[in-house]
């Protein structure tokens, strides 16, 4: 009996740009083994050192181009963390600003064609959030003690309501780095899981491609914008978080 052939025609799998695969051929993976991700996380932190550490090394009266994007992303960052976490949160600036850099560059390295997206695993960015959470929850215990629970007791209710407010501040506090990292991983690979299907369809149509041609510069544009959007969402929360742990009176 002759077997069926599958039937050819469009084949689109706009989420196989997401599989990890090791670096020097292989289907195992072990923690130790280097993968894409680890290629373009690390492609990511030599962008950040490129550009704040060596851009900046000079310190020019006359800022070079790339001296003036630090800084202009350092006062960007500066300010946003001054005026939501106050005066208290500056020191620890440095922090909020690595994660916004860091999350910029992964999350635009990631246009590149052929790249990989290293925002786009949950993995990397419930990393960054649990760090976030274990963070300033360590620092909101070590400065105020018994006093941190403050944060969950909502003095200006009703009294009859504190005690459920409550209950909902708590679960809703440790839901925090869920949707921390979910948000970040899920804008990133609907974009671009929606300029893959795009793709594929320009694929099949050839020359008569003009629609899926434009709808994939719309969403191109758009992502680009994502991508930076994205970061500066990460960062601001941290400095919710942060405010929260520093000042947790209601």
């Amino acid at each position: 009996m002759a077997t069926e052939e599958a039937p050819s025609g469009l084949q689109i799998h706009p989420m196989d740009q997401f599989i990890v695969k090791p670096l020097f051929g292989g289907d195992a993976i072990h923690w130790y083994t280097p993968t894409n991700v680890t290629l373009w996380m690390g492609l990511a932190v030599v962008c950040v050192v490129a550009l704040l550490v060596l851009g900046t090394r000079g310190r020019a009266i006359v800022p070079s181009r790339v001296q003036s994007i630090a800084e202009l992303a350092y006062g960007f960052v500066y300010k946003m963390v001054e005026d939501v976490a106050g005066k208290d949160g500056l020191k620890y600036f440095p922090y909020i600003m690595t994660l916004f850099i860091f999350i910029v560059f992964a999350n635009f390295l990631g246009l590149i064609p052929g790249s990989f997206t290293t925002t786009s695993h949950i993995a990397v960015t419930a990393t960054m959030a649990l760090a976030v959470f274990f963070a300033v929850t360590i620092l909101g215990i070590v400065k105020h003690g018994v006093g941190f629970l403050s944060l969950f007791w909502i003095s200006a209710a009703p009294l009859v309501l504190r005690p459920i407010l409550a209950i909902i501040e708590i679960i809703s506090y440790f839901v925090r780095p869920v949707s921390h990292s979910i948000r970040l991983a899920g804008n990133m690979m609907a974009g671009h899981a929606v300029i893959k299907v795009f793709a594929g369809f320009a694929g099949v149509l050839g020359v008569g491609a003009v629609f899926p041609l434009a709808a994939i510069t719309a969403v191109y544009a758009l992502e680009t914008l994502v991508s930076f959007i994205q970061a500066y969402v990460f960062a601001i929360l941290t400095c919710v978080y942060l405010r929260d742990a520093l000042h947790p009176h209601h």
